[in-house]
């Protein structure tokens, strides 16, 4: 079996020789090299299963290095040292193509860490050019579709499993944004370690530290035991952020300190512990329009965005409609029933309807219509499209699907009459014809109740408009889907028979 070759190019004599004694003692062949022409001719004579690099050195930049071996035919893993506090320099490599960093002073536990991702990239990462249908553990519904959208997006998703870098993925809502992180999470070689899938925008802002980072035994009123919090959950594995928008300011900061420092510090902890996750976050907003608001801090934004990975919504791969349509269909028939189909006039029909929903408004609309499909055969009556969303076949979808960040703008939301069987169920808030504002009413008062019923109307209006389409309904309301779910549970909310 053969060992495993490192090359280490620092012009430190001193951190030079601590890198290679620490490899040396995890079984691996090391090369050094104290400048970049010493280093480039090393990569010719040998095969290396991981570069790591100095971002300065005599006679060039590390940078220089790492687009060489990224751009070349070998497809090794190379990651930099940066000086402490040089978060840009760190950036601009991930962005070149670097695998990872490391800050100095190097921490070997940090570094073992490193060597170890790089090195099961090295033996069980897909070829160059070879793309996967499907994730690599075979899960069914993930980032489905033959367009050429789509074929471009698994490309990229396998090239984007190889890294470490930061990814934050953009797309309207319904367009898929956790299955390509999970897409991303299986390509890569962390697929047998955890993935955890965090909403941001569900977390009580009082909680979030502790949901993050853990808490010790008595940190507060209610912790009976030590627990870990996400980024202990997801070591070694992959950490999305979902909704990553929706954090608040005082968490961003302390987000910022964790991704930086890669350790964490439980709440009610004096010590800080170290962690080896790789991040994944995911928005509908635009991340540039909320740093412009001052909603979203920009050095996180920075640090988050590394790379971004655009998701397009159903409209623009309509040709896809037909598959994805049969795989909801079968899931939705179960192991054991009959699976419906469409008549060619309703996927037709389909393939004319703009989705602003996308592919969870498809789902919807599928289960909607197996309802009141005869003998599991789907018409186009059966789906109830609205007859204003329809698209404009003409239009030149986008080609690049990984691109500088740009908006996620959200369609807009079509007016429809409002279902009276919805609004009926709750009661209505009078208006003072004086002030326009609405009448109070007298105390004592049930303050949670009237609350509760205030809440329960809006989201009924909601759903009335859009027809009971709970994706524009939340848009509507200015919260995320999970938060109406949660809701409309809550209050008691069902669609109408």
């Amino acid at each position: 079996m053969t060992v495993p070759r490192i090359l280490v190019v620092d012009d430190e004599a001193d951190l030079r020789e601590l890198v290679e004694i620490t490899l040396l003692k995890m079984g691996l062949d090391v090369d050094s090299a104290d400048r970049l022409s010493t280093a480039r001719a090393f990569l010719q004579q040998h095969d290396y299963a991981l570069v790591l690099t100095d971002m300065r050195l005599p006679d060039g930049l590390g940078i220089e290095l790492v687009r060489e071996v990224t751009g070349g035919a070998k497809n090794i893993p190379i990651a930099v040292i940066t000086a402490f506090g040089s978060a840009e320099n760190a950036v601009t490599a991930l962005k070149a193509g670097a695998f990872d960093y490391l800050s100095k002073p190097v921490g070997l536990d940090q570094l073992r860490l490193l060597v170890q991702s790089a090195l099961r990239i090295s033996t069980a990462a897909p070829a160059p050019g070879k793309v996967a249908a499907t994730a690599s553990n075979g899960t069914a519904l993930r980032l489905m579709g033959e367009s050429a959208l789509m074929r471009d997006l698994r490309t990229q998703i396998v090239r984007l499993a190889r890294s470490m870098a930061p990814i934050a993925i953009t797309g309207e809502s319904g367009t898929g944004k956790e299955l390509a992180a999970r897409d991303i999470h299986a390509q890569s070689a962390r697929a047998d370690k955890p993935f955890i899938a965090v909403n941001c925008g569900a977390i009580p802002e009082a909680l979030m530290e502790a949901e993050f980072f853990g808490y010790r035994k008595g940190a507060f009123t209610g912790a009976a035991e030590d627990r870990d919090g996400f980024f202990q959950a997801a070591n070694g594995g992959t950490l999305l952020l979902d909704e990553v928008a929706d954090l608040p300011l005082a968490m961003q900061v302390k987000l910022l300190r964790a991704i930086q420092e890669r350790r964490v510090r439980k709440v009610g902890a004096t010590i800080e512990e170290p962690v080896d996750v790789r991040l994944i976050s995911a928005t509908h907003q635009n991340l540039a329009e909320c740093v412009e608001k001052g909603k979203f801090r920009q050095d996180l934004y920075y640090r988050l965005n590394v790379i971004e990975l655009r998701l397009p919504p159903l409209r623009e791969r309509l040709e896809d409609i037909g598959l994805l349509a049969d795989a909801i269909l079968a899931k939705l028939a179960g192991p054991e029933g009959k699976k419906a189909h469409l008549t060619p006039e309703a996927l037709a029909a389909l393939r004319s309807y703009a989705f602003p929903g996308n592919v969870r408004e498809l789902e919807n609309i599928l289960e909607r219509a197996l309802a009141f499909a005869n003998e599991d055969v789907i018409e186009v009556a059966d789906l109830a499209l609205k007859p204003s969303a329809t698209v404009n076949h003409d239009a030149e979808p986008p080609a690049a699907v990984v691109s500088a960040p740009q908006p996620a703008v959200a369609p807009p939301v079509t007016e429809q009459p409002v279902l009276p069987d919805i609004i009926s169920e709750a009661e209505t808030i009078t208006v003072d014809s004086q002030s326009g504002k609405p009448s109070l009413p007298d105390l004592p008062i049930m303050l949670p109740d009237y609350l509760d019923q205030i809440e329960r109307e809006m989201i009924c209006q909601a759903l009335g408009k859009t027809r009971f389409n709970r994706t524009q309904a939340a848009e509507l309301l200015g919260i995320s889907f999970r938060q109406l779910r949660y809701r409309m549970q809550r209050l008691n909310i069902h669609e109408p028979d």
